[in-house]
């Protein structure tokens, strides 16, 4: 009895011993709580810049107010900002810290046009008001900013070494910013990009997207009386229908990958007035670069042809063009275990109840509302969008993510997702991506093999292509709304 009694002591003063003797906390962990912190810390002001830009709803190249806000809010928390950038008058690169490593955060903030709406769960458009954030760049924008700020707190603090970056591109529907971006050079010295975007779903970025080109197509014929003289005249409008109705015969005989989609820009002004101008927006997508330039080229033909057969005269405008997505494993995986340590969303009652109504304009199949609180595994799947975020991954290493800042079941550019982003959900949603950045970057500036190892991946992934803009080498169309 003695000896088990001398044994149980000997234990139990062990275990008091080792119970007494402190573990030295991860750095890594206190690092990204601080990080976590910090951007908490700032939610009210954070949401309010998101919804003056979800107020602003300033299209492409004319972002003048969203633009200036979030550089105030750099420039306000020691960030040195260069505006007007790469030819953009909205575009900035702003950069806090020195020497390696160089991460950048890609910020946009460019609404849609068209797609105005109140935050109510029926359609309702705002009075006097043309756009809507449909595709959440207003929360892009902010989230963003609020992750580099935080980096730079540790920057300042000397707890991380290195330089952090956040480039803010306009027109990202359909301007393509960033490509001017890569183009002028400015990502050159850039060791890693990291990126976001708002969903109805949080997920890390694990497939492509399509390469695409666009083009506006303008037809000059002669004017004249319609009814008293119409054999005087050669419809404009009649080479863009007939310009459309050869390009949709062509469906038939391209990749069943690819898509084509237009809008007749300006058809005339008059029935009883022959069109002696009229202008169609076209674009051209394909998940291979290759493939995209070669049916644009025959698109054109179809435009020459119906030229050629309504005796008008046809010339055309380039207007964006962008790669696919070139994904870096080493990067999602990174990501993904940061993802999953911040978690999805959790809706409060009010908003289950705004979700439910939602769902109730939706056609198809609608998902669960709480989905919002669940990470997708980190699986590739077929993407049919397309992103200037494709010209920066072909010049360094890219990583992104997602996170429902949407109902569950929310198409992007529809008046639901506009509603959803005035919504404070929708912050929340935004803080979890400017976390999962943060935490990225703090393990990247910690962490030196594992950029090593992301860019031995992206050079094996780029092989010898030679980057080359999709756009050509024209000036950013900054009039492309108009």
């Amino acid at each position: 009895m003695k000896s088990i009694s001398t044994f149980i002591i000997l234990i139990t003063v062990c275990n008091i011993g080792l119970a007494q003797k402190k573990i030295a906390p991860n750095p890594i962990i206190l690092l990204k709580e601080q990080a976590a912190a910090n951007i908490q810390s700032n939610y009210e002001t954070y949401k309010k810049v998101a919804l003056d830009i979800w107020n602003y709803a300033e299209s492409g190249f004319k972002e003048n107010k969203s633009s200036t806000l979030l550089q105030n809010t750099l420039r306000e928390n020691g960030f040195t900002v260069e505006a007007g950038v790469a030819g953009m008058p909205t575009a900035f690169v702003a950069r806090y810290g020195s020497g390696k490593p160089v991460i950048a955060i890609l910020a946009e903030f460019d609404a849609l046009p068209g797609l105005s709406q109140d935050s109510s769960s029926s359609k309702s458009p705002i009075a006097d008001k043309i756009n809507g954030h449909a595709c959440g760049h207003h929360l892009f924008g902010t989230g963003s900013v609020a992750s580099a700020i935080a980096i730079k707190s540790l920057l300042k603090e000397g707890k991380i070494k290195g330089t952090i970056k956040v480039f803010g591109s306009p027109a990202e529907e359909g301007g393509g910013g960033k490509v001017y971006l890569v183009r002028a050079g400015l990502f050159n010295g850039v060791d890693i990009a990291l990126h976001w975007h708002p969903s109805a779903r949080n997920s890390v970025t694990y497939s492509s997207a399509l390469a695409y080109k666009s083009a506006k197509f303008r037809f000059h014929g002669l004017s004249a009386h319609a009814s008293a003289s119409p054999e005087r005249g050669r419809s404009a409008l009649d080479a863009v229908e007939g310009m459309d109705y050869m390009v949709n015969m062509m469906r038939e005989h391209i990749p069943q990958e690819t898509r084509i989609h237009y809008v007749i820009t300006n058809g005339g002004k008059a029935p009883n007035v022959v069109p002696d101008f009229a202008e169609v927006f076209y674009y051209v997508r394909n998940p291979e670069r290759a493939l995209v330039e070669s049916i644009f080229d025959r698109v054109v033909k179809a435009a020459e042809g119906a030229a050629l057969g309504t005796e008008t005269t046809m010339d055309y405008e380039v207007i964006d063009g962008t790669h696919d997505l070139l994904i870096n494993k080493t990067l999602a995986v990174a990501m993904q275990a940061n993802l999953e340590k911040v978690g999805g969303l959790t809706y409060t009652p009010e908003e289950l109840t705004f979700g439910k109504q939602l769902q109730s304009t939706f056609t198809g199949k609608i998902p669960s509302l709480d989905s919002a609180s669940f990470i997708k595994p980190l699986e590739s799947e077929k993407n049919q969008g397309s992103t200037d975020v494709g010209d920066v991954s072909y010049v360094v290493p890219t990583v992104g993510l997602t996170t429902a800042t949407w109902i569950p079941g929310t198409p992007a550019h529809s008046w639901q997702a506009a509603a959803c982003g005035g919504k404070d959900m929708a912050i929340r949603a935004t803080v979890l991506a400017s976390k999962t950045l943060a935490y990225t970057a703090i393990d990247l500036f910690l962490d030196p093999a594992l950029i090593i190892k992301a860019k031995e991946e992206f050079k094996s992934s780029l092989g010898d292509y030679h980057y080359k803009a999709l756009l050509g080498d024209r000036k950013p169309a900054l009039n492309y709304r108009d």
